[in-house]
């Protein structure tokens, strides 16, 4: 007998030893048969070599292990499973171990005595069939498996089996439909909803669903549909017709108008319409139930139920939803493929597939992309006027052109003097990002952002709409789990936490919590801390300030401290990326910290909860990220002294900023921190998750795990294949919410340093969609379906930062850049074409009045009397030496005029807008006005002729009733008559 037949007769003996070990409970010999198995189908993989499709040859098929590796990134790629590789014809050098493998586990599941069909031993040229109908269904190839539970079958402690019985037997009690899976280590509880059960918690949880259409609906979408279809409409489709969905794999969907289901007007509602109780809205009902179901007998509390409890116990290893093949490889072909960059979302079938709160990221991540468009054109635009009026700007030209003036030493004793015509280079980029246009971008940012914020609300609500969510609010969602089990653990609020009825079954309340006296102490805990982290992340860039301060690390290594080159451009980018290190790893202890402060506090919802670590995080994000840079702005080189009395900082000078003024650091700063932030989340979000799934398939596929083959799962269907997911958090949108909320504070607060900036984000943004999408079809398990009617508490947040943007903008403008300056000497001085502006910056300074004089050793500067330094300052002959001078308070009376004049005209400004653009369109709103209308006497007319049936039923009942008396009537006369006359 060959390895072939040795492989096929080991796979009718395992099925009969399972059968076996189901009666008698023998798991050791299922244990050593499945090695046997194994083994076997390895040496038949080592034999065979690469594998082909001779002669008796067992049917594999797939490509070479390199081919599999390099198509895991292609747009269309999905990871295939052992039962595809045994199905697939043709040669190749398969996993013939996963296959094998896979074609046993698919033989005990069935409980045959012979392999499925088509796959086995096949003849030449064989081609196998494969039997698709369980593959995310029930064994009965009906039921769709809704729902999947796993728990580790062969190491299940007696309590958690205990555990388990009750609580799938609660399931059951609610009308799920549960169906077991034993053929790994791994076991699978299979959970199926009924029509009933989804009715009901549908009912329940005030879920709205289309109706069939209605009489009048389709005046109202004709009407809206007409306002749409303007010229420039039809006009601007046929131009973008390139970025349109595909109408085939994608049809656009009737409108329809949405009511909260009842069981009562089930016959309105249109149950083949691909909203009516989609996929992402039965696991949501399901995941309701399972968080709700009970695990202990006897005393029950609120601390004993809820699936969560049971996976942090160790008694389930997880439970999640299934993605659908059918769905997945469309939006994966469509959607999540970054070849289809320029392409318009499937909103829709995002938001049946994932709910939603996802589709609603997407659709907001896709609009703000969009935004960014105009923004970043106006960007370029600006950045182009630097180029063309390069050789325009009179103090980089004056400092190009400058040999004798001698500046003072930048640092105590080891600098020497050094010539201004050194920061000639640094000048003329420093025009690129402060030159006129810098006023005129910053206006338009401000502008940008509230045009964008309110557009979308706009936008937002015409989605929420067609999705059948309008009116949803936080209101609707029943409390935590963790919320009750929180309360019933409180001594205090334990009694009003449950009532008991004179059966003696005790019911859980939501009682309400005394913000003092409970929710104070948490709340003001969990915000300590993280102000304790705020301070930390501030000493960290104290610290960082201070290494730029003293120069030594970088002179250890670079020479030369005293080059323009070290000053201008080294210093600055060292000092950048290790402030980028210091914020990511800050950013990963505090995001983690968070999540635990949240879970101390009593947050009584989800969305409670979401925002409350929402807000904690961005408030230390905010300062995490950003605080270096409004150093930069704001403070560095403002307080420097001058040469005779400089401010020191733990005995070191203050940095100084350069001729050309500070802004082209902040322009620095801003790349490294931003688009390094960028480059950091993409590898932990894609590369990571990539990384591990290519580990866990080499090592599946080269063995490594041979001395624990009993722990193995291979993947043979859909619920098999997710469990080697990563899992999907509820709170998994916070990450990507998070990275793009901060990314629109760098172009709003600091963008005017680089006009690039916006552009840079849109480049990032095209790619972040397609990557997000990919991420969540191809390496995360499918989340459970959410409902939201906005983005929440971002778009407050974003809100609060356009406003702080506009004071950013203001005191940059006024302090960072030559603006104001350039106004007063031109007004001052009568000289409008700044010709002596450059010495008109530079104050004088007289070398012998050095607190601490320079070792210069051998310099050429030895003899030098007089040095300048960036000040408005009295020369030394004047009779009040290094005093400020009457310019320096008109300046500085400018620049808080401007701030002021500019704050004001940007928030007028803003506020105009804001009442302009109202949140819901005036036509959106009166369409809902009408739908109303319809849907109140549409149902007023359904409840008229169901009382009329019902009338009509009591009335053909009582004429029924009174036929039949008066039958009886007859019959009972003709009967008398019959008797007397037989007596007579």
């Amino acid at each position: 007998m060959d390895e072939r037949e040795s492989l096929y007769f080991d796979t009718i003996s395992l099925a009969e030893s399972e059968a076996a070990a189901a009666a008698a409970a023998h798991r050791k010999s299922i244990s050593q048969s499945r090695n046997t198995i194994y083994h076997s189908a390895v040496d038949l993989a080592g034999d065979e070599g690469g594998g082909g499709s001779g002669g008796g040859r067992l049917r594999l098929g797939g490509g070479a292990a390199a081919e599999h590796a390099a198509l895991a990134w292609q747009p269309g790629y999905r990871q295939s499973t052992a039962l595809e590789h045994l199905n697939g014809g043709g040669g190749g050098g398969g996993d013939h171990t996963d296959a094998a493998i896979a074609a046993q586990m698919i033989a005990l599941q069935n409980g045959r005595n012979h392999l499925p069909t088509g796959i086995g031993v096949t003849g030449d040229g064989g081609q196998g069939g494969g039997d698709d109908e369980t593959y995310r269904r029930f064994d009965d190839g009906k039921r769709s498996v809704d729902f999947v539970l796993a728990y580790n079958g062969e190491t299940q402690l007696e309590e958690h089996r205990r555990k388990c019985e009750i609580f799938e037997a609660n399931l059951q009690r609610e009308g799920l439909q549960l169906e077991h899976n034993k053929v790994q280590r791994v076991h699978f509880i299979k959970i199926h909803a009924p029509a009933e059960v989804l009715y009901r918690y549908a009912e329940i949880l005030k879920i709205k669903v289309p109706l069939k259409p209605i009489p009048g609906q389709d005046q109202i979408f004709a009407e809206s549909a007409h306002e749409f279809k303007t010229c420039f409409s039809r006009m601007c489709k046929s131009l973008f017709s390139s970025v349109q969905l595909n109408t085939a794999l994608f049809p656009e969907r009737e409108p329809r108008i949405h009511l909260e289901f009842s069981r009562n007007y089930l016959e309105l509602y249109d149950t083949e319409h691909p909203n009516f109780l989609d996929a992402s809205t039965r696991y949501s009902i399901i995941n309701f139930i399972l968080q709700r179901q009970r695990f202990v007998e006897g005393e029950e509390t609120a601390d004993n139920l809820g699936i969560e409890k049971l996976v942090q116990d160790g008694v389930y290893t997880c439970a999640y939803t299934l993605h659908d093949k059918d769905d997945r490889d469309r939006l994966l072909k469509e959607w999540a493929n970054i070849s289809k960059w320029k392409n318009l979302q499937p909103l829709d079938q995002i938001k049946d597939y994932f709910g939603a709160k996802v589709a609603l990221y997407f659709a907001w991540l896709g609009f703000y992309t969009q935004m960014l468009i105009p923004i970043s054109v106006f960007g370029v635009l600006c950045f182009l006027y630097g180029f063309i009026t390069w050789n325009s700007d009179p103090i980089s030209r004056d400092i190009c052109d400058d040999n004798g003036t001698i500046m003072c030493p930048q640092c105590d004793r080891s600098c020497d003097y050094w010539r201004l015509n050194e920061t000639c280079t640094s000048s003329k980029f420093n025009y690129l990002i402060d030159n006129n246009m810098t006023v005129v971008f910053a206006f338009s940012m401000a502008i940008w952002a509230v045009v964008y914020l309110e557009f979308w609300k706009r936008y937002s609500a015409g989605l929420v709409h067609r999705w059948g969510l309008t009116g949803f609010t936080h209101h609707v969602e029943h409390p935590r789990p963790q919320y009750l089990a929180r309360i019933s653990r409180t001594k205090k609020l334990a009694g009003k936490a449950y009532e008991q009825d004179h059966t003696g079954k005790r019911t859980i309340l939501d009682p309400d919590v005394p913000f003092w006296s409970f929710k104070f102490l948490p709340n003001f805990t969990s915000y300590s801390i993280m102000v304790l982290f705020i301070c930390i992340s501030v000493i960290a860039i104290a610290g960082i300030i201070i290494y730029r301060m003293a120069q030594r690390a970088s002179h250890s290594i670079l020479g030369s401290e005293n080059s323009m080159t070290f000053k201008v451009m080294i210093l600055p980018m060292t000092a950048g990326i290790i402030d980028l290190i210091v914020i990511s790893l800050l950013d990963m202890v505090y995001s983690n910290l968070a999540v635990k402060l949240t879970n101390y506090e009593y947050c009584r919802t989800q969305t409670e909860y979401d925002e409350s670590l929402t807000i904690k995080n961005y408030v230390f994000q905010f300062v995490n990220y950003y605080s270096s840079l409004f150093y930069i702005a704001f403070l560095k080189g403002k307080f420097v002294g001058y040469p005779a009395k400089y401010n020191r900082v733990l005995g070191f000078r203050q940095e100084e900023c350069n001729p050309g003024g500070c802004l082209m650091e902040l322009c620095m700063q801003l790349v490294i921190i931003m688009a390094g932030k960028q480059a950091v989340n993409a590898i932990v979000e894609m590369l990571i998750p990539y990384l591990m799934r290519t580990f866990k398939e080499l090592s599946y596929r080269h063995g490594w795990y041979k001395s624990h083959q009993d722990q193995r799962l291979v993947p043979y269907n859909q619920f098999t294949e997710d469990y080697n997911l990563l899992p999907a958090e509820n709170n998994s949108l916070y990450v990507e919410y998070l990275e793009m909320v901060v990314q629109f504070g760098f172009i709003t607060l600091f963008s005017l340093a680089f006009p690039l900036a916006p552009l840079l984000a849109l480049l990032n943004n095209v790619i972040e969609v397609r990557l997000d999408a990919i991420k969540m079809l191809r390496f995360l398990r499918r989340p459970v379906g959410m409902r939201a009617r906005d983005i929440g508490v971002w778009h407050s947040i974003m809100t609060v930062v356009t406003r702080i943007a506009v004071a950013s903008s203001a005191m940059i403008i006024a302090f960072s850049t030559n603006l104001i300056p350039k106004i007063v000497y031109a007004a001052s001085m009568g000289d409008p074409e700044l010709n002596n502006y450059l010495n008109f910056t530079l104050a004088v300074f007289n070398t012998k009045d050095f607190q601490v004089q320079p070792l210069l050793g051998g310099s050429q500067h030895v003899n030098e009397t007089v040095c300048r330094y960036t000040e408005f300052r009295n020369s030394p002959e004047d009779p009040h030496p290094y005093k400020r001078p009457m310019i320096y308070w008109k300046i500085l009376t400018g620049r808080l005029a401007f701030i002021v004049i500019y704050q004001n005209i940007i928030t007028m400004l803003q506020g105009i807008l804001r009442w302009a653009v109202p949140d819901v369109s005036g036509r959106l709103l009166k369409r809902i006005k009408r739908e109303n209308f319809l849907l109140r006497e549409h149902i007023i007319e359904y409840e008229k002729q169901h009382a009329m049936k019902l009338v009509q039923t009591e009335l053909n009942g009582q004429q029924k009733s009174e036929g039949e008396l008066r039958q009886r009537n007859n019959e009972t006369v003709i009967r008398n008559r019959d008797e007397a006359t037989s007596f007579v």
